[in-house]
C-alpha cells in the first residue's frame, strides 16, 4: 500500500480531528502526525510520531506528502512552531499547506492571536508553497469550556454584551479543510463563519432548547471571565482570550460569509444543530460536577 499523500497535524484536537473525520468519511487515507501514535485508531490513518520542536521528525513525517493541514498546539510557541513546519515542508517539496488561521487576522491587530496568525500567513505566502488559509470565527465547540456552569448553574458567562458573532461549528471547518486538501489547486484565503451572527443570549436560548432546561447569558467583566476559565485553559492563554472577547464585544466579528456553503455545497451548521449534537456532552459535565 502506498503512503498517504495527505498529512494532518493536530489530529487529536478540535479542527485536526474534524479534518481527519471528514477525510475518513470519504475513504481517503491520511498521515496523522502526533506525539502519541498509539492513540490513533482510525483505519484510514497512518500514525507517525513527530514533534513541532524537532525539525528532523517533521522532515521524516512530511516525506512524500503532497498536502498538509497545519494547526499546532495552543502554546506560546505556536508561531515559531508553525514557521518551522512551513520551512521543513518547503525543503521536502510539499506542494500545498492548508493553514488554520483566525477570523480578522492582521499584522496590526490589537489582539495577539490575530497578529500571530497574520504572521504565519505571511510566512506561508513567502515560502512559495501553495497555500489555503482558513480564517474561522469563534468555534461553537468553545462553549464546551463553559460546560460546567452551563450544565450546573444554567449560566453562560462572557464579557461580550449584546454583540453578535458569526460562530461556526468546527466540524464545518474540518470538512472545508478536507475539501482543500483534496483539491487540485489551493483555495486561497477563506473566512469561515456560521450561517448567522448571534448574540450570546441567542446562543443560551439554543442551549435551553437542546438541554430542556433554562440556560441564561450573563454579561460579566473580563477579569471574572478569566477567573471562570482558570484551570480550564492554560494561564498564559487567558489574556489573549480576554483580547479576543474585546474584539467580539466591539462588534468586529459579526460578518457572515458564504465560504462554507460555497465550498461544501450545503448550508453551514447552525447553533441549534450544534446544541442538539453536543447536548450529551453538556449533560455529562453536569453529572461529573455533581458526582
Amino acid at each position: 500500500m502506498t503512503a498517504p499523500e495527505l498529512l494532518i497535524t493536530g489530529v487529536t484536537g478540535t479542527t485536526g480531528g474534524a479534518t481527519a473525520a471528514a477525510l475518513s468519511a470519504r475513504g481517503v487515507r491520511y498521515r496523522a502526525v502526533t506525539r502519541r501514535p498509539e492513540l490513533i485508531t482510525d483505519p484510514a490513518a497512518e500514525a507517525v510520531a513527530a514533534e513541532f520542536d524537532d525539525a528532523e521528525t517533521l522532515r521524516r513525517a512530511l516525506g512524500g506528502v503532497r498536502a498538509a493541514y497545519l494547526v499546532s498546539p495552543s502554546t506560546e510557541k505556536a508561531e515559531a512552531q508553525q514557521r518551522r513546519f512551513i520551512d521543513v515542508a518547503r525543503a521536502v517539496g510539499v506542494e500545498h499547506i492548508v493553514l488554520l488561521s483566525q477570523f480578522a487576522a492582521r499584522a496590526d491587530s490589537p489582539v495577539r492571536f490575530l497578529r500571530y496568525h497574520a504572521a504565519v500567513e505571511e510566512h506561508l505566502s513567502a515560502s512559495g508553497i501553495g497555500g489555503t488559509s482558513l480564517r474561522p470565527n469563534l468555534f461553537m465547540q468553545g462553549l464546551l469550556a463553559m460546560a460546567v456552569p452551563i450544565a450546573v448553574d444554567g449560566t453562560l458567562p462572557a464579557p461580550i454584551g449584546d454583540a453578535a458573532v458569526s460562530v461556526i461549528d468546527a466540524r464545518d471547518i474540518g470538512e472545508v479543510a478536507a475539501e482543500a486538501l483534496t483539491a487540485t489547486e489551493p483555495l486561497g484565503t477563506l473566512t469561515l463563519t456560521g450561517p448567522e451572527a448571534l448574540g450570546h443570549a441567542a446562543i443560551a436560548a439554543a442551549l435551553t432548547r437542546a438541554l430542556g432546561r433554562p440556560v441564561r447569558f450573563i454579561d460579566v467583566a473580563p477579569d471574572a471571565f478569566a477567573a471562570a476559565l482558570a484551570g480550564v485553559v492554560p494561564a498564559w492563554q487567558l489574556d489573549g482570550l480576554v483580547e479576543d472577547y474585546a474584539h467580539y464585544a466591539a462588534g468586529e466579528a459579526r460578518a457572515v460569509t458564504t465560504a462554507v456553503p460555497d465550498v461544501l455545497g450545503r448550508p453551514a451548521r447552525d447553533i441549534d444543530a450544534f446544541a442538539r449534537d453536543y447536548a450529551a456532552a453538556f449533560q455529562a459535565a453536569g453529572t461529573k460536577r455533581s458526582a
